[in-house]
C-alpha cells in the first residue's frame, strides 16, 4: 500500500505544526520521519493514522482518499511509544483485544493470536502478564497486537524509546527483518539517527513542521542539502565561509583559513556556503601533512576513548570545536591535552553546502 500526502498542514490554535507537507512512501518499504522534538514527525504519524484531520491537502492510501475516513476503517497498524498494553489483561488477550472490535468470530482468534507471536517470536508466553515480561518482549506484544490483524500499513510512533540501548539494538535488527519478511509498508518515527540510519529504505527529515529532504541511508549522510541536515546526520565538523573560486575543486575562505572541498550542488564564486567534513575522514598529526590538501591547526581540548574509536576535540585560535576520529586506537600514540596538533583531509572529505 502506498501512502502519498499532498499539501497537508495542520494547524493547532495559532500554531502550524505541519506546514504543506507533500511526501510520497513507496509500497513495501520502511520509511522513517526523523527530527528534533517539535518538528512534526508524529503529527505528521498522526494524520496518516486518523487521530487527525488536516486543516489543509489530502491524504492516499493507494488509490483511496482517506482524510475524512476515521481510523477504524484505514485498516492499519499501530504500536505507541509506551506499548499501551493493559496490564490486567495476558500476552494473548492484549493481542486480541482488537479482533473483537473488527467482529472477528472468537473460533478464529486462537490462530490468529498465534500467527501474530509467530511472527514476533513470543509463542508459550500467551498466559503471561506484561509485568512479567521484559521491555523488549513488551514492544513485541505491541507488535503482534499491531500485525494480528494483517494491516495494509504499519505505524511506529518511537517504538524502542524505553528500552536500554544494548536491547534496543537487538529489538531494532528484529522489527527490520520482519518489515522485510512481510513486506508492509511501514512508516516509523523516532529522533534517534542512527536508529533511522539502520532501518530504513528511506528517511525524511524534518524541522519546523517542513520535510527538509527525503533519501536513502546513503544520501542523506554524504548528500545533505543544508547545513541542519549535514548537522542532524551523523557527526559533522561545520564551518561557515565564502566561495572564493571554483575551478576543478571549490575554494572557501573561512575563520579557520582556507579549505579546499567539493559540492553535489551548483556554486559559485562570492556565495556564502557551509564546509563539512567527518571526524572519521580527519587525520590528525603534529605537522602538516603534505599528503592532504586541508591542514587546520591547534591545540587538543578533549579525548574520549571510545574502545574501537579514540575521539579527539580541538580547540582553534578562533574559538572554533573540531572533532577527529581514529579508529584503530592501540596503533596510535595518544596525544596529551594541549598538544599542538594539525587537523588533515583530503579536498574529497569536504563538502560545500551552499546556503
Amino acid at each position: 500500500m502506498d501512502i502519498r500526502l499532498t499539501g497537508v498542514t495542520k494547524r493547532f490554535k495559532n500554531v502550524e505544526a505541519l506546514s504543506r507537507v507533500d511526501l510520497h512512501i513507496r509500497d513495501g518499504e520502511l520509511f522513517t520521519l526523523l527530527g528534533p522534538s517539535g518538528c512534526g514527525k508524529t503529527t505528521t504519524l498522526r494524520l496518516i493514522a486518523g487521530f487527525y484531520l488536516p486543516d489543509e491537502g489530502k491524504i492516499m492510501f493507494g488509490d483511496r482518499e482517506v482524510q475524512e475516513i476515521p481510523t477504524s476503517k484505514r485498516n492499519i497498524g499501530m504500536v505507541f511509544q509506551n506499548y499501551a498494553l493493559w496490564p490486567h489483561m495476558t500476552v494473548y488477550r492484549n493481542v486480541a483485544y482488537g479482533l473483537q472490535f473488527k467482529k472477528i468470530p472468537k473460533s478464529d482468534w486462537p490462530q490468529m493470536v498465534n500467527d501474530a507471536l509467530v511472527k514476533v517470536g513470543l509463542v508459550g508466553y500467551e498466559t503471561r502478564y506484561p509485568g512479567q515480561l521484559s521491555g523488549g518482549q513488551q514492544q513485541r506484544v505491541a507488535l503482534a497486537r499491531a500485525l494480528v490483524l494483517n494491516p495494509d500499513v504499519l505505524l511506529l510512533d518511537e517504538p524502542l524509546s524505553n528500552l536500554d540501548a544494548k536491547i534496543r539494538g537487538s529489538v531494532r535488527a528484529e522489527i527490520r527483518k520482519l518489515q522485510q519478511s512481510l513486506g508492509i509498508t511501514t512508516v516509523y518515527v523516532t529522533h534517534d539517527q542512527e536508529e533511522a540510519l539502520t532501518l530504513s529504505d528511506r528517511i525524511g527529515i524534518m524541522c519546523d513542521g517542513k520535510l527538509i529532504q527525503i533519501g536513502s541511508p546513503h544520501d542523506l549522510y554524504e548528500k545533505p542539502r543544508t547545513r541542519f541536515v549535514a548537522d542532524f546526520i551523523g557527526t559533522n565538523n561545520l564551518v561557515a565561509g565564502t566561495v572564493e573560486a571554483v575551478v576543478d575543486d571549490i575554494t572557501v575562505i573561512t575563520e579557520l583559513g582556507t579549505i579546499r572541498g567539493f559540492s553535489h550542488y551548483a556554486v559559485r564564486a562570492g556565495d556564502k556556503c557551509t564546509v563539512a567534513f567527518r571526524p572519521e575522514n580527519v587525520e590528525v598529526h603534529t605537522a602538516q601533512s603534505s599528503a592532504l590538501d586541508n591542514h587546520i591547526h591547534g591545540k587538543i581540548s578533549f579525548a574520549s576513548y571510545l574502545g574501537n574509536t579514540l575521539r579527539y576535540e580541538m580547540d582553534h585560535p578562533t574559538g572554533a570545536l573540531l572533532k577527529a576520529d581514529i579508529k584503530n586506537p592501540l596503533q596510535h600514540e595518544e596525544l596529551g591535552w594541549g598538544s599542538d596538533v594539525y587537523f588533515c583531509f583530503p579536498k574529497s572529505a569536504a563538502l560545500v553546502i551552499p546556503d
